[in-house]
């Protein structure tokens, strides 16, 4: 099967890729180094030529107000050339609760995407999943100082990059789902928890103190960061993945 990953030299695409790859599918990853530009549409018709899958990973640029016309442009341009191209699959990643947190202008983004996707004329998948480990370290450096960091006591369920590669590529290659699967990790902390348990694990001497208005996960209500009952837990836990970590 010939897939295109759109977003195909990031965390999740690269890795995507490799998978299909090595499972003897033909992916080809999409990119603006590989001469693919999603807002002008440069490229995207020859990166979608034979593709009988598109697995959309790339991101906006920005997380603010500016990232809702990325996703509106990039969506719109890449059905349009999937429908021209013979597409039969349109895939995207997308985030757990997404539609649920209306003040942060990125989750409206990604909410907008989705929408665009169940409106567009090719049978679609969504994978939404949580927050990935691999992005704790920035989650902390975002309202930190020497001696202390932030956080609010919002509730996760953090998953590794490697399961969400996992998810996407199962889905990928699978009948369209048209609708959503949800993935999420096995484990729910609060955020100022897993952040000391990071802090232990890096041996940094740092104190994190609760505040519920730290950060962008503090415009975040209850427990919508955190899986349903129908979602697909992977196998990973933090603790083990935190400790291998280097």
């Amino acid at each position: 099967m010939k897939i295109t990953v759109v977003g195909g030299t990031g965390l999740i695409g690269s890795q995507v890729v490799r998978k299909l790859t090595a499972s003897g599918h033909e992916a080809l990853p999409a990119a603006l180094s590989t001469g693919v530009d999603l807002i002008t549409g440069k490229g995207l018709r020859e990166a979608l030529e034979g593709a009988e899958v598109v697995v959309n990973l790339a991101n906006s640029p920005t997380f603010d107000e500016k990232s809702p016309d990325f996703f509106r442009t990039s969506m719109g341009n890449l059905l349009d050339a999937g429908a021209e191209a013979g597409v039969g699959h349109q895939v995207i990643l997308s985030i757990v609760g997404v539609d649920r947190v209306p003040r942060l202008d990125y989750y409206r983004a990604k909410a907008l995407q989705e929408d665009l996707l169940r409106q567009g004329p090719t049978p679609y998948s969504i994978v939404r999943a949580t927050q990935f480990f691999e992005f704790m370290d920035a989650v902390l450096s975002w309202t930190s100082d020497d001696d202390t960091v932030r956080l609010p006591a919002t509730p996760v369920q953090p998953i590794a990059a490697a399961d969400v590669v996992d998810a996407v590529v199962e889905v990928g290659v699978g009948t369209p789902l048209q609708g959503i699967r949800n993935v999420a990790g096995p484990d729910v902390f609060t955020l100022d928890e897993l952040g000391r348990i990071t802090l232990a694990a890096r041996a940094d001497a740092r104190t994190v103190v609760v505040d519920d208005t730290a950060g962008m996960f503090a415009a975040v209500p209850g427990d919508v960061l955190t899986a349903g009952p129908d979602a697909h837990l992977a196998p990973t836990h933090y603790r083990d993945w935190i400790r291998t970590d280097r």
